[in-house]
């Protein structure tokens, strides 16, 4: 199958041409290289860019990856694929570890739907966080940072756990890290470190930042918090652009001084794609209004109501160029869970995994294997 007379996102720039694939990207094609047979689809004016990678969504549509009774994987794949996720990461929140432990074995044994999304990996983003952080994480299943707890829940999911958040400041932290970064990613999240203590954290093995400037010290000129030891440290940074969770203006000033360690997330919440009213997430209840979710009665923030595609095209709307949100989108997100030689970009060899969008960013259709799992007119 050959897909030509696209605008094609390779190597950080859209170019004129289009792809030859079966169940893997056989070849990218140049303009030249494109002409029609009986096996080509003319994507005359429209973008093609590799499936979208959301490494950090808690679910969607009444679903919550940590709710295990009503868990519905399939559900959730089916959602995440129809407007472009073809890959993402399982978030679990702060619960109890015998209800992640039945979570992680959910994961393990998932078999994908013909049209849902690929579970890439696994984030955990709960329970090693702060007290004094914990946002809209359940502060009654916090736990302290143990390798140990990891590492029965890491085999529980047959080894699908690549991304974990940790506040460095906690008892044992350091030494959690060093004992599992070789291992998996580790993040700074949900934390009240200091500038100091971030940067020791950094050297021990820290190397991403869990939905920067949200659950973490700001930045002030004589106290400069964990955001510019992330910048020093060559760290990566997940970054949510639903417009309520970070001002447009910081997130183009992200773009400016992180470039390519940017990392578009959804963090969505099981209340996304349903209506506004009031839900249960990890044992707390939150309300949704105008597609912003806060814990009931609070003005803190619970996470999101958006897909990562929404997010991508809020991103552009802000101000972020398109080629700097798609590959915060794509190829970013599959370096953070070391997927990258297999999804992430349009690459000979790579999954053909890739959507094609009109010129408003409009999902046209959605190859997940080669296969076309969403066709829109």
């Amino acid at each position: 199958m050959k897909i030509i007379n696209a605008k094609v996102f390779v190597n950080k720039e859209f170019v004129e041409g289009g792809i030859d694939f079966d169940k893997k990207i056989i070849k990218v094609l140049s303009k030249e290289e494109c002409c029609e047979d009986d096996c080509t689809f003319d994507a005359e004016g429209m973008y093609l860019i590799p499936g979208l990678i959301d490494i950090h969504t808690h679910g969607a549509l009444q679903t919550d990856v940590s709710d295990v009774e009503h868990m519905n994987l399939t559900r959730l794949s089916e959602y995440y694929a129809n407007d472009g996720v073809t890959s993402w990461c399982p978030t679990t929140l702060t619960v109890p570890e015998d209800v992640l432990n039945k979570a992680m074995e959910a994961f393990r044994e998932f078999e994908r739907p013909v049209n849902g999304a690929k579970i890439a990996a696994v984030n955990m983003e709960g329970p090693f966080l702060s007290p004094q952080r914990a946002g809209a994480q359940n502060p009654g299943a916090l736990h302290l940072p143990d390798a140990h707890m990891l590492e029965r829940l890491q085999k529980a999911s047959g080894g699908l756990i690549k991304l974990v958040s940790v506040a460095p400041e906690l008892d044992g932290s350091l030494e959690f890290v060093k004992a599992v970064s070789g291992d998996v990613r580790v993040s700074i999240g949900h934390t009240t470190a200091d500038y100091e203590t971030a940067k020791e954290a950094f050297k021990a093995g820290i190397s991403h930042v869990t939905h920067l400037y949200n659950c973490i010290p700001g930045i002030a000129h004589r106290e400069p918090g964990p955001i510019p030891a992330a910048l020093e440290e060559g760290a990566t940074v997940e970054l949510i652009t639903d417009g309520y969770h970070v001002h447009p203006s910081v997130i183009r000033l992200t773009f400016e001084l992180f470039g390519d360690r940017v990392v578009l997330i959804s963090d969505s919440l099981r209340c996304a794609g349903m209506p506004d009213g009031d839900y249960n997430m990890g044992g707390l209840e939150i309300t949704m209004s105008n597609g912003k979710a806060t814990l009931m009665g609070k003005e803190t923030l619970a996470g999101s109501s958006i897909h990562l595609m929404e997010g991508l095209r809020r991103a552009v709307s802000f101000g972020v160029p398109l080629e700097s949100a798609v590959y915060a989108a794509t190829k970013s997100p599959a370096e953070v869970i070391g997927c990258d030689r297999v999804i992430g970009s349009l690459e000979q060899g790579k999954s053909a995994d890739f959507v094609l969008l009109d010129s408003e960013l409009n999902v046209k259709a959605v190859y997940i294997n080669g296969k076309c799992i969403n066709r829109k007119d």
